[in-house]
């Protein structure tokens, strides 16, 4: 039987590059339960604007940041690559792999589903990834907006493929075998003894314990963006510059930054 290449990639994109877990006690759960820890619309005061009620939400995710994932969010809706329910997952690459940096919102309903770990890729860095990358074998995190698609049981369990809309960015993901999976190497007790998470071949991989959850929230046409500070990715990509705007001139206004004189681009400062 002939194997197809695809499903040999998928094999190999995943696997983990492993600190090894521990499972001496049970790990911190870092869900939010939709009925009890979830904030409605009514409670986050249906007045103000969409940012400040999921930033009440999150206010430890980066308020450009946030504005950068929801322009992007918008304009996916207003090019019919999803619908206007889509939810949306934020992963701020910016921050440690030892903080819980992915945001999982049901944008539609104001409620923060989760909030958890996530790995990075090997070819991405240490604790804090600095390298991100689109080619095949790098072993690298991609940036950008992703659209995500089917869920399939592999060879690190139950999975989601992600499909990448942002040119010369993500878009390789599908071919790259980008995957969200569980994976033990995603430990926080771990992570804090060590220094780091264990780290995937560029799959956003999540701690096992919830990836069933956080999968089925995400799954079929649902969107997940992941931001770092990256100059070439943040002045060239499509995903958030529907409207002509620019991705500093979107995340200054959000934080009440003041632009540099002459509007060259500049790193952006984490909070």
């Amino acid at each position: 039987m002939r194997i197809q290449p695809l499903l040999l990639t998928m094999a190999a994109c995943c696997l983990p590059v492993a600190i090894a877990a521990t499972h001496s006690r049970p790990e911190p759960r870092h869900v939010v339960d939709p009925a009890p820890a979830s904030v409605s619309a009514a409670a986050a005061s249906a007045r103000l604007p969409l940012p400040e009620r999921l930033r009440q939400l999150a206010p430890d995710l980066d308020r450009g940041v946030l504005a950068l994932a929801l322009e992007a969010r918008s304009c996916a809706v207003r090019n019919g690559e999803v619908g206007d329910d889509s939810r949306l997952a934020v992963i701020d690459y910016s921050q440690p792999s030892t903080r819980p940096r992915l945001w999982v919102f049901d944008v539609a309903r104001d409620r923060l589903l989760f909030r958890e770990h996530v790995a990075h890729g090997q070819g991405s860095g240490e604790n804090v990834p600095t390298r991100f990358s689109n080619r095949h074998s790098s072993h690298a995190t991609s940036l950008g907006l992703f659209r995500t698609a089917e869920t399939y049981t592999g060879g690190n369990g139950y999975s989601l493929r992600m499909d990448g809309l942002d040119p010369g960015f993500n878009d390789n993901a599908r071919a790259r075998a980008i995957v969200m999976h569980g994976a033990d190497y995603v430990n926080p007790q771990a992570a804090a003894s060590r220094g780091r998470l264990g780290r995937s071949h560029g799959c956003p991989a999540v701690r096992r314990q919830v990836a069933k959850v956080v999968i089925d929230a995400l799954k079929q046409r649902q969107l997940v963006f992941a931001y770092a500070n990256d100059a070439d990715w943040l002045r060239s990509a499509r995903s958030f510059a529907c409207d002509g705007r620019s991705a500093r001139q979107i995340l200054a206004a959000a934080r009440g930054d003041a632009l540099p004189a002459g509007g060259a681009m500049v790193a952006i400062a984490a909070p």
